[in-house]
């Protein structure tokens, strides 16, 4: 399943999800052994510790950094959850199911407005939800809907260090070289007016 399928027209898999199962499905052939057969090896013949095997991997066995970093985990008994594409989506919509349930609940018809308005923009928006948001991936991470009280859902714009109006407060995450740095607050259906639009469609574009 590419990073790009949705399902049920409402979330897709996680690009990171994704990224892990390709490397797995094209070890073999890059290196000659499978996941399985590296963790073995490692375990068998590595050194004892997790950062000690990753050096190990990078200098005796010339693997990249990430192959490295994720045999040596998945050595250590870390790592082995990592969802299949099936098992992400299923979880993603628990995951959405907690973020508006108990005292949130009230929450859920603005979560799915503004889920539904950031997915119209465009057939290459994928909504991959964590387990406290859901960002919006364009390329990158673009926009993002997050329930920061039990009365109002903050909607993240990633839109670098520019000039916005007040309404757009800022993150902080330019600083902190996080993708979003401004966010909009909504509270009612009426916080979702044009000038919220305009700017998760800028944020989209920005995103080429």
């Amino acid at each position: 399943m590419s990073p790009a399928t949705k399902t049920d027209g409402l979330y897709a898999v996680h690009p990171g999800v994704t990224m892990v199962q390709k490397w797995i499905k094209e070890l073999p052939q890059k290196t000659g052994r499978s996941l399985e057969e590296w963790v073995a090896l490692t375990k068998k013949s590595g050194p004892p510790t997790e950062k000690e095997r990753r050096e190990w991997l990078k200098k005796e066995h010339k693997l990249g950094t990430n192959s490295a970093a994720w045999i040596a985990e998945r050595a250590a008994g870390k790592g082995t959850e990592e969802p299949s594409p099936d098992a992400y989506l299923k979880t993603a919509a628990e995951w959405v199911e907690a973020q508006y349930s108990g005292p949130r609940a009230a929450l859920r018809p603005l979560y799915e407005q503004l889920l539904k308005l950031g997915s119209s923009l465009g057939k290459d928006v994928k909504a991959c939800p964590c387990k406290t948001m859901v960002p919006f991936y364009r390329n990158h991470v673009f926009a993002q809907i997050k329930p920061s009280t039990n009365t109002r859902i903050d909607l993240g714009f990633a839109l670098g260090n520019m000039k916005t109006p007040k309404r757009l407060i800022d993150t902080g995450g330019y600083e902190k070289k996080d993708r979003i740095t401004r966010r909009i607050e909504v509270k009612s259906k009426a916080d979702i007016d044009g000038e919220l639009k305009r700017w998760l469609k800028k944020a989209y574009e920005m995103d080429e």
